[in-house]
């Protein structure tokens, strides 16, 4: 009778270890497998290390790269991704390759990128040549949204 109420007791210590136990939603940036990896919209190999995004779901922290920010954002549009406005988004910045929050980067409008939309990442506002234009993240999104329409 004992071993019985011991068994259950048991179970119960294990249902509520794992009922404790919360997933944590992965929000970093992703390995990226360059030259494999494939972008979410277009389905271009993502080659360019200054010009790739990369979205988390901030749900269930699933990965999605793309091989230019204007493929991110007909993507978003596209596809009407409900938590787009939640959305983790990194971006390489132009000038070191690096990943960078691409809501906070600096981007400027005239550059060679690969699906062409010319809005490139930088970290810093001093890295933008003098006489650029120079736009936030949201006006990236807005520009890359209106010509599409």
């Amino acid at each position: 009778m004992i071993i019985k109420y011991l068994k259950v007791l048991l179970l119960l210590v294990i249902g509520v270890m794992f009922l404790a136990c919360d997933k944590k939603v992965e929000t970093g940036v992703a390995e990226v497998h360059w030259d494999r990896d494939m972008c979410s919209r277009c389905v271009m190999v993502v080659s360019d290390r200054k010009n790739a995004v990369q979205v988390r779901d901030p749900n269930n922290g699933k990965a999605y790269m793309f091989d230019d920010m204007g493929c991110m954002a007909l993507w978003f549009e596209e596809e009407k991704i409900k938590w787009k406005d939640k959305a983790i988004v990194w971006v390489t910045d132009v000038n070191n390759g690096e990943f960078i929050n691409a809501r906070e980067a600096f981007y400027d409008t005239n550059n060679v990128t690969p699906m062409a939309y010319g809005f490139s990442a930088h970290k810093s506002k001093d890295t933008i040549k003098k006489g650029e234009e120079v736009i936030s993240y949201d006006e990236v999104i807005k520009r890359v949204t209106k010509t599409a329409q």
